[in-house]
């Protein structure tokens, strides 16, 4: 029952910021959704030059647009590809620019704060030039000091005693400087992962690292925006509740790795066509897997997370038995997830005040599972594909949202 007990004031941010929070948020759902679209319909390569596309800061129009610039002798144009990749990044530099103001308005109270994010924010632009005109490490040391600044003064302004009159704890002075600056500081590793991404043709390990970033500023936004709107649910059992979300978020964090894992190797369909080499391979198996409970694996070459730089991993390298292993892997924690959020759900369907959000949890879970189900049977459809992706993001919402919500009177 809600105790009645005063919350805790709003934190001490612009007045508007709580909107720029939630524009922030929405904009971050609709990049994940569009980069899966991007990843799964095998655009991630369409424009092999970063950030232009072919030397364009849109993309090309037609094939003689790109003739003569040196990104067509690394990838032949396709122009029903190249818009996906260049409205991702759009979509992306604007998300950054908003982070950018969060950044700065929430740091505008800290001695220096403006000009300690400005600064480490120009010196990640010039590091863009610089790669530009092929100075590569250059610019990585230009863009790694600029993401130090912002991390060290995240760290510093997560310290109480570093703003005259902040409070210790999510009580009255606490403001939102430190996320901020830490959420900006993620967006910049995001876009070098972005690059690297495209530079060394979708290396596994970059591209599942590329959807954790993603998701991690997600959650991040939501923490924001939950706490910059101070719309608190204040238990008697928030520090319990808190720790059930934690392990809850924890779980899913794990398993949007694995299903990350399982994009950047080509292994949705290693329990069908084509991901094994036998003759019952025909069909696409769910719950069995080339018509075993435990067909052949190779989990040792399955989780190599590093293979050098240089290979072209588009469409994947891997055999049958080690595709088979990260889909079974993924197979078998989708299991354990489910079973925490069922737990979840039951908890808080037991907390008065909170039952809607059970529900919620409940059949974001049923559907991520129907979902997980159906790209399988139905041979990985884009559009299913892509929802299986928002849905895990939704599911994030759901739990960091709470997370953020829950104080203890």
């Amino acid at each position: 029952m809600d105790h009645p007990h005063p919350a805790p004031s709003r934190p001490q941010v612009y007045r508007h910021f709580h909107r720029i929070a939630w524009l922030a948020v929405a904009l971050t759902f609709c990049v994940i959704v569009f980069g899966a679209f991007v990843r799964l319909s095998d655009a991630g390569l369409s424009c092999p030059d970063w950030p232009t596309c072919y030397g364009r800061a849109a993309w090309p129009q037609a094939t003689q647009d790109v003739s003569g610039h040196a990104a067509s002798a690394i990838r032949p144009f396709e122009t029903h590809k190249a818009w996906r990749e260049q409205v991702h990044r759009h979509l992306a530099a604007t998300l950054g620019v908003l982070v950018l103001a969060l950044a700065l308005l929430a740091a505008r109270r800290r001695r220096f704060g403006i000009a300690q994010v400005l600064g480490a924010s120009l010196l990640v632009a010039l590091a863009i030039p610089l790669y530009m005109k092929g100075q590569v490490v250059p610019a990585l040391v230009v863009a790694g000091l600029g993401e130090a600044l912002l991390l060290v003064a995240a760290l510093r302004w997560s310290n109480p005693g570093s703003n005259p009159g902040q409070a210790p704890g999510p009580g009255p002075g606490r403001d939102l400087a430190n996320v901020a600056v830490l959420t900006l500081a993620v967006v910049v590793f995001q876009a070098l992962l972005g690059k690297w991404t495209v530079t060394m043709l979708l290396k596994p390990v970059i591209v599942m690292g590329h959807l954790l970033g993603g998701m991690l500023t997600f959650s991040l936004l939501t923490w924001m925006a939950w706490r910059a709107t101070h719309l608190p649910i204040v238990l008697v059992d928030a520090r319990a509740l808190r720790r059930w979300l934690l392990a809850g978020i924890a779980v899913l964090g794990v398993q949007i790795a694995l299903g990350g894992w399982v994009s950047a190797n080509y292994a949705a369909l290693a329990c069908g066509a084509g991901g094994w080499t036998t003759p019952e391979a025909h069909y696409l198996d769910f719950p069995k897997c080339v018509g075993q409970w435990w067909p052949p694996t190779d989990f040792r070459e399955g989780f190599v997370l590093w293979r050098g730089v240089g290979v072209d991993y588009e469409g994947g390298v891997l055999d049958g038995a080690s595709r088979i292993a990260i889909q079974m892997a993924h197979r078998i924690f989708a299991v354990v997830v489910f079973a925490a959020m069922a737990l979840l759900s039951w908890r808080l369907l037991r907390t008065p005040g909170l039952r809607a959000w059970a529900v919620v949890l409940a059949l974001l879970t049923l559907a991520q599972v129907l979902l997980g189900v159906l790209n399988v049977k139905l041979s990985l459809p884009l559009p299913v594909a892509v929802l299986h992706n928002g849905g895990a993001a939704l599911l994030l919402f759901v739990l960091v949202g709470l997370f953020a919500r829950l104080r203890p009177p």
